[in-house]
């Protein structure tokens, strides 16, 4: 079985202001998710939810866990997922849980330290989360890693991904294009020195990547790279929300 991603989240410091910020940003709206323990926050691109939002617990908060945001990649039996991930030098960071109505999950940490998680859903139907090209849904996957041969090796292992291009980018060294298998769904490079730890960068699709630009800073974010175009014509951004968490964005340029 090849696994893909099938949903995004942020844990932040501040659930009310990120939301605000992301919805003006990409459009998002917000439904609570029913869960009676937690204030979990489902992010709706129209009528399809691609992700969630949460408070970091103030445990993580005093452990130094920063805001980040999260990509779920799905297996079909996630106890024995993690047998396997562990076995390849990577770790638990939650351990297994089953959530009532969503799925059994677990985060875990790549062999260079970057995070995912796991996810075995209990629902039926297809995830549309990832969906390139598609306004408000994920449409890119990048880790940026201390290794990127390592990192490519230990997902194409773990998750069945296969390297379908290899660019020289020069100084910046190799970037690696993976497929899940059914069409590329992400990049794997060894990350710049500016990086201080190895993460998974998420580009969401919006309809003119000028416009939410101009939105990410007038909404109190910062634009640290781009706009640069990129092969296939898309135009993307790197960018800060206010709580200090990286997102990326990819768009035409109208």
């Amino acid at each position: 079985m090849t696994s893909n991603f099938i949903w995004y989240e942020l844990m932040t410091t501040d659930v009310d202001a990120a939301q605000k910020f992301y919805g003006h940003v990409v459009g998002w709206k917000t439904t609570d998710s029913g869960q009676a323990d937690i204030n979990y926050r489902i992010l709706m691109a129209k009528d399809e939810g691609i992700g969630g939002i949460m408070a970091i617990p103030m445990e993580a908060i005093s452990l130094g866990m920063k805001p980040i945001w999260f990509g779920y990649i799905n297996v079909p039996d996630i106890d024995a997922a993690i047998t396997q991930i562990t076995a390849a030098g990577g770790l638990v960071q939650w351990p297994a849980t089953d959530i009532p109505n969503v799925g059994r999950i677990a985060r875990m940490t790549d062999p260079q330290g970057a995070g995912f998680y796991i996810m075995t859903p209990s629902g039926e139907g297809k995830s549309t989360a990832y969906a390139e090209g598609v306004p408000g849904h994920c449409s890119w996957n990048e880790l940026q890693t201390s290794d990127g041969k390592a990192g490519l090796r230990f997902y194409s292992e773990q998750f069945g991904w296969t390297n379908t291009n290899s660019m020289d980018m020069g100084p910046m060294g190799t970037y690696h294009v993976f497929s899940a298998g059914s069409g590329d769904i992400g990049g794997i490079m060894t990350m710049s020195p500016e990086c201080q730890t190895p993460m998974w960068l998420y580009y969401f699709c919006v309809d003119d990547i000028e416009a939410a630009m101009e939105r990410v800073v007038t909404a109190g974010g910062i634009v640290s790279f781009g706009p640069q175009q990129v092969p296939g014509g898309g135009w993307i951004i790197h960018a800060t929300d206010p709580q200090q968490c990286k997102f990326a964005l990819v768009g035409p340029k109208n």
